[in-house]
């Protein structure tokens, strides 16, 4: 995800690169659709690479998916770091796309299936955090070449993206294979063997044991009621689990509501933003870009101790309400530095960059982590490769439109372009309101029983779907379930007492990690 931060925010500073314009006849505001079409393009990569992750994943594993994406990456970089026409970088960006977005829609499904439930949310945050991380790098590299002369001023900062792949070739292959895929492709001693280390235990221990047959029975479940792309697409779902539709649409809205916040109109273009917009030189508008980037490292830290206690709905909701606050001000403010005659114009264009930099402290609180979340919680066992993969798709089809789109939108509509971001994050308040369930301290199974037993799409007024906590209802149910269903350990009295303690225990701290890794 770091790599994935790096190529996100190394273009941004690269686009407004005097050498890179004029070596790929890009100068000039005549070129300006033609700057955010190469730019854009990298998403549409990324797209198809998104997709590709569901067939390809499922018949390499998530450690061989990840490896060729990075390969595949690695081809896109050289194309793009030796680019001498519009033609070759656009290649570039495209198979750069395709590495990435196999790799980003395999990441968190591995990441998720290797992980403790109690700890999922926390490192898909952290695995987030690692991407601002990269983007905050691309910033700082970009502003300190920016005083270089000549090509090295562009194809550094790119080549540099080579340093985080050496680090993928060194370190994926020595990390453990998804326990779930190995079970799927009947390696049962290896997956044990696997979650025993996870848990730094043995294979004959009962957590294991019982661990292992929940995912065979899980896998099994998912590859007896397996619905078909041609099938979800004519709306039949079969026995694939309740409200599938529903689940996969709000798991994918999670997704578009996060392109649709305006992230990508800074992320990729903030440098372009102040110096088109607020008007700054350009060492000035990197700088700050760069600034910026380290204030969004930081507050982005906060979701990690807060996506389970705060939930995430409440996270999505306050999120985009500070984010359509920024917006709504940035709107106002540029207003007025462009306002013919205006004499407070130094005045109110760096107001507005107080704003944008408050923008990226919102969205690294709550829209980060949360939307690539989501979809691996909301969507119904037999239906969760497929919801990550249109999740991410999603993610990038809207990715690729606003990058497209942002250019040219700040060159005809100036200041009146900023009204788009701030309507959609003020809608996205009730939208999560009223339509989106609590996923926090829930099982894949509270979600199902969520959705059998509420079929309504209005979920604001059932209070177990939107409290923050795990309810009562579903942790009464769960022990009675473990009382009736433990069959490694019910010859053992003993231990079906300590496991059930232990569960009580869990339910006040917050913590399921005692619950089904599937």
């Amino acid at each position: 995800m770091t790599l994935f931060g790096y190529d996100q925010g190394v273009f941004g500073g690269v686009i407004v690169t005097q050498d890179f314009l004029d070596t790929l006849g890009l100068a000039g505001e005549s070129h300006t659709g033609t700057v955010g079409t190469v730019t854009a393009l990298y998403d549409v990569g990324c797209f198809f690479g998104a997709v590709a992750a569901f067939s390809i994943g499922e018949r390499l594993g998530r450690k061989k998916s990840i490896l060729v994406g990075t390969t595949v990456m690695s081809i896109g970089a050289i194309l793009q770091i030796s680019a001498y026409s519009t033609a070759q970088m656009i290649v570039g960006r495209i198979v750069a796309g395709l590495g990435n977005g196999l790799n980003t829609a395999t990441a968190p499904v591995w990441q998720a299936e290797t992980s403790k439930a109690a700890w999922r949310g926390k490192l898909v945050v952290i695995e987030m955090i690692l991407n601002i991380a990269g983007f905050s790098l691309s910033n700082w590299i970009t502003y300190g070449f920016s005083y270089a002369n000549g090509p090295i001023a562009w194809r550094f900062p790119l080549a540099f993206q080579f340093f985080f792949i050496f680090v993928l070739y060194g370190t994926v292959p020595w990390l453990p294979e998804s326990p779930r895929w190995l079970m799927a492709h009947g390696k049962i001693d290896e997956a044990e063997k696997i979650l025993a280390d996870l848990e730094a235990t043995t294979v004959d221990d009962p957590y294991v044991i019982t661990e292992s047959k929940e995912i065979q029975w899980a896998v099994e479940f998912e590859r007896s009621h397996a619905v078909s792309w041609w099938d979800l697409l004519r709306g039949r779902t079969g026995q694939a689990g309740t409200c599938t539709i529903r689940r996969l649409l709000l798991g994918a809205g999670t997704q578009a509501m996060q392109q649709l916040s305006g992230i990508n109109v800074t992320s990729y273009y903030l440098p372009t933003v102040l110096i088109n917009s607020v008007g700054l030189e350009e060492k000035l508008a990197r700088l700050l870009a760069a600034c910026n980037s380290v204030s969004y490292l930081a507050f982005s830290l906060i979701g990690i101790p807060n996506v389970e206690k705060w939930g995430r709905r409440k996270l999505m909701m306050y999120a985009a309400a500070g984010q359509g606050f920024c917006y709504l001000l940035i709107t106002i403010l540029l207003r007025y530095n462009e306002r013919p005659g205006y004499t407070a114009k130094k005045e109110v264009a760096s107001a507005s960059v107080a704003f944008f930099f408050l923008y990226y402290v919102f969205f690294g609180i709550g829209w980060q982590g949360v939307p690539w979340l989501y979809p691996t919680e909301i969507n119904s066992l037999s239906m969760r490769t497929k919801g990550a993969a249109i999740g991410t798709a999603s993610n990038w089809a809207f990715n690729y439109m606003v990058v497209e789109i942002t250019p040219i939108g700040i060159q005809s509509l100036q200041w009146k372009f900023y009204i788009i971001w701030t309507v959609f994050n003020l809608a996205f308040v009730p939208t999560v309101y009223f339509l989106y369930p609590e996923t926090s301290q829930r099982s894949l199974e509270d979600i199902d029983r969520l959705f059998r037993d509420d079929q309504s799409i209005l979920i604001f007024r059932n209070k177990d779907a939107i409290a923050s906590r795990r309810p009562a209802a579903y942790i009464e149910h769960h022990e009675r379930e473990i009382r009736r269903n433990s069959s490694v350990i019910s010859t053992n009295p003993t231990a079906v007492q300590e496991r059930l303690k232990a569960l009580a225990k869990a339910n006040e701290e917050g913590d399921y990690s005692h619950e089904e890794k599937i």
